[in-house]
């Protein structure tokens, strides 16, 4: 007798399944946004005065451009993580399909919208 048993619907072939995947990378990611953000934060508020960091240290700094990749990369960590944990609220809190597609796709929107702003700046500055 063969028993067959159904797959997850959002199973991938090869085992790992989306949701497994994005437990992943919010365990990943967060633990790169720790040493990101506090090398940042050394960079910028320890190292040098306060009252310095303006646009003249920004422009120095941004003049090598694994700087603008290390803040590109922040950048994009964050705001994938964030929104990657904001996918998971929504789904815990939001009951109707509909109503979840909608903030879901509102809040994937302006995350959408920072990430331009904040790409745009970076390489243009």
């Amino acid at each position: 007798m063969v028993v067959r048993t159904e797959e997850h619907p959002r199973r991938r072939r090869g085992g790992r399944s989306f949701e497994s995947g994005s437990w992943l990378f919010m365990r990943a990611s967060g633990v790169a946004l720790v040493v990101l953000a506090l090398l940042h934060f050394a960079i910028t508020h320890v190292t040098n005065d306060v009252a310095d960091t303006g646009y003249a240290f920004v422009a120095q700094r941004w003049d090598n451009p694994l700087w603008r990749a290390f803040d590109w990369l922040l950048l994009a960590l964050a705001l994938l993580h964030g929104l990657n944990g904001v996918r998971w609220i929504v789904g815990d809190y939001v009951r109707s399909p509909r109503a979840r597609s909608v903030t879901f796709g509102t809040v994937a929107a302006f995350s959408g919208l920072l990430f331009a702003a904040g790409t745009l700046t970076i390489l243009t500055f």
